[in-house]
């Protein structure tokens, strides 16, 4: 036996072969889903838009219940929101700011809620007690805003244990 020929006949066999990958190394992590990045800034700048102006709505003015939907949408759906049988999943008390406060928090929040891809969520407004002969101010900005917004499936004034007609649940698209 010749230490030099066993060698040469070994590498001759395993010329051709190669190396299995290491069973002690960590899986290749799946990679994550491609984000649309120009329709999230299409939604962020419909948003941007809708909340720079909005105009006085008399429908809106009243202590009345707020309710809108958009062609299409399912009456049971209407039903079930009305009756708050959505979970929400984020809420924003508009309480005590000025409309231009109310309208950047309101702004911030909804683009919040896109890109979170939260279904349902409820916007506190007041029901504009201390407003005076304005009316409720906030309720009328609210609901114009909402209007405008393509992703605003449904809204409609929260139950009296949620705040009554000085909230609403509104219903995202997903």
């Amino acid at each position: 036996m010749n230490p030099e020929n066993d060698s040469r006949l070994f590498r001759d066999a395993v010329q051709g072969v190669k190396p299995l990958e290491d069973p002690h190394s960590p899986p290749e992590r799946p990679k994550p889903r491609p984000a649309a990045r120009f329709s999230r800034a299409d939604r962020l700048a419909v948003l941007e838009e809708s909340l720079r102006e909005w105009p006085d709505d008399p429908a809106l003015a009243g202590g009345e219940e707020l309710v809108f939907h958009r062609n299409g949408l399912q009456q049971a759906v209407l039903r079930k929101l009305r009756r708050g049988g959505y979970r929400v999943q984020g809420e924003i008390d508009l309480h005590g700011l000025s409309v231009i406060e109310a309208r950047q928090a309101l702004r911030e929040f909804l683009a919040h809620a896109l890109l979170s891809h939260w279904r349902c969520v409820r916007i506190v407004h007041g029901k504009g007690l201390r407003s005076g002969t304005r009316g409720p101010v906030l309720k009328g900005l609210v609901g114009s805003v909402l209007r405008k917004l393509d992703p605003v499936v449904a809204y409609v004034s929260a139950r009296p244990v949620d705040g009554g007609t000085g909230a609403v649940y509104v219903l995202l698209s997903s």
